[in-house]
């Protein structure tokens, strides 16, 4: 009888079909092989694409899917979190991974594999049914033809293979709106039953949300509150551009110097960043706290803990093996700074020139002779992402900040390059305090065996020939050593008065 009524039950729940509306609706019967659910925030984009997603693999038997987004840690807690709510709801599915899935199995044989186009893994393996993308304004126009080379429908399951998915508005300019082969469907926030009802009126859940979207600001606003693919203007650091200044963490260069930055808050987001230096200068965002409601002293115990998993020290820290920062530059609130301090995280003073130093970042950001900017940022630099800054819409790590931090307008709209708003500006306060001490600090000086090594290697002598390169080590070092040695007599009147004596 039990059995009975728990089977009964399951049949039940993989029959519910939620309310769908609107371009959602429309959303279910596509079967082009390219097609987008693009729209405002809170309109259930991605409720829809995944409820897609899971009916395709129930009906195909061993089908082969992937469920894609940008940086494979955001979609814990976003999307991922989506798709278990469904698969809970509608039941059969195993999941295989832990607490970071790798793929889902289905009772059919179908599976779905999970990865970020940083960590594409089985993603791109083989040959998938369908492809699902999440939050796809976050791709470039590279990644998404990458993609689909792996959806041409060559030895699938499905009669239709399709790769698809959910976008918020962007820029105008963006591949998105001018891609021929890519059927975009609009979606509105009266779509979402959860937000009104049958008779169009607004619930309770849809009060909030809209009075969360409603008090976003510029561009933000239009894009995520209003659904409009408009540029951002007035923007600061309007030389950044995702495509340029982003590189995945495989393409990172030998660092050769290491540097933190803190921007302090509590209900603004704190921010730890540790930014890597090569041989050339450049600067690299490689990690990054951005948290609000966190204490100081919490705060450096976070720092310690981000630190000791890039096998770094906190600077004057004493130990064998591990790099040491060589100094971690922070706002001037005495009190946090003593607090961390007393928590064995030292910082010093930064120096906080806003207009010069946001003219050294702009800089950076410009692309050089050589092709390159001199400052990137790691995908996946973010240690854990701020739920709450996310279900309020708001920036949750500094390169999402680089594209709203703004100058205030003067009443013609014109904006007034002076001091920016105060507003969507914690990282990038940080990354300001990071530049101005790396432009105007050396580095470290090399060690005397560093200086001889690097003179010996540029004579190209034979690494066999031991002897030759220990004549020349010897040699060079005694030059070196020349060079760095105090003088015998003192440069000055007093100096000529005891070479006489």
């Amino acid at each position: 009888m039990a059995v009975a009524a728990e089977q009964e039950l399951r049949k039940r729940k993989r029959a519910w079909v939620p309310t769908f509306r609107g371009a959602a609706l429309e959303a279910l019967s596509v079967t082009q092989h390219e097609w987008m659910l693009a729209g405002p925030a809170e309109t259930g984009k991605t409720w829809l694409v995944i409820w897609r997603l899971d009916t395709l693999l129930r009906a195909t038997p061993r089908a082969r899917a992937a469920l894609v987004r940008k940086v494979r840690a955001d979609m814990t807690g976003t999307v991922l979190e989506t798709y278990e709510r469904i698969i809970k709801i509608r039941g059969g599915v195993t999941t295989y991974g832990g607490s970071h899935p790798e793929f889902y199995e289905y009772e059919n044989g179908a599976r779905l594999y999970i990865g970020g186009m940083d960590r594409p893994g089985k993603v791109l393996s083989g040959e998938r049914d369908w492809i699902v993308v999440n939050q796809t304004e976050e791709l470039t126009l590279e990644d998404w033809e990458i993609l689909t080379t792996r959806c041409t429908g060559r030895g699938a399951k499905t009669k239709t293979p399709m790769i698809f998915g959910d976008c918020n508005p962007g820029p105008p300019s963006h591949w998105i709106l001018h891609r021929e082969s890519l059927r975009v469907l609009h979606s509105k926030h009266q779509d979402n039953p959860t937000l009104f009802d049958d008779d169009g009126e607004m619930t309770e859940q849809g009060a909030r949300s809209l009075m969360a979207l409603d008090a976003l600001t510029g561009v933000r606003r239009a894009r995520l509150r209003d659904g409009q693919w408009v540029a951002a203007e007035g923007i600061v650091y309007d030389g950044f551009d995702r495509g340029i200044h982003l590189i995945s963490r495989d393409k990172l260069p030998k660092i050769t110097r290491w540097i933190g930055s803190i921007d302090w808050g509590f209900n603004n987001p704190s921010v730890f960043q540790l930014w890597g230096i090569d041989g050339d200068g450049r600067m690299y965002l490689v990690r990054e706290l951005y948290r609000t409601q966190r204490l100081a002293e919490d705060f450096a115990e976070d720092i310690k803990a981000l630190l000791k998993s890039e096998k770094l020290r906190p600077p004057g820290e004493e130990g064998p093996g591990d790099m040491v920062l060589e100094a971690i530059v922070a706002d001037h609130d005495l009190e946090d700074r003593a607090t961390v301090y007393r928590r064995g995280v030292r910082t010093r003073a930064a120096i906080k020139e806003i207009g010069a130093g946001i003219q050294k970042v702009q800089a950076r950001l410009r692309v050089a002779g050589d092709g390159k900017p001199r400052m990137f940022f790691v995908e996946g630099s973010i240690a854990e992402r701020d739920a709450d800054l996310a279900g309020r819409h708001l920036p949750t790590c500094t390169v999402d900040e680089l594209e709203v931090y703004a100058w205030p307008r003067a009443p013609d709209g014109k904006p007034i390059k002076e001091t920016p708003v105060d507003v969507n500006n914690h990282g990038c306060d940080a990354g300001r305090y990071a530049t101005e001490y790396v432009d105007r600090s050396r580095g470290p000086e090399p060690t005397l065996r560093e200086r001889v090594v690097a003179r010996v290697e540029e004579q190209k002598i034979p690494v066999h020939d031991l002897t030759e390169r220990h004549l020349m080590f010897e040699k060079i070092r005694a030059e070196e050593k020349k060079k760095t040695a105090r003088p015998r007599y003192l440069p000055t009147t007093i100096g000529r008065w005891r070479r006489g004596r």
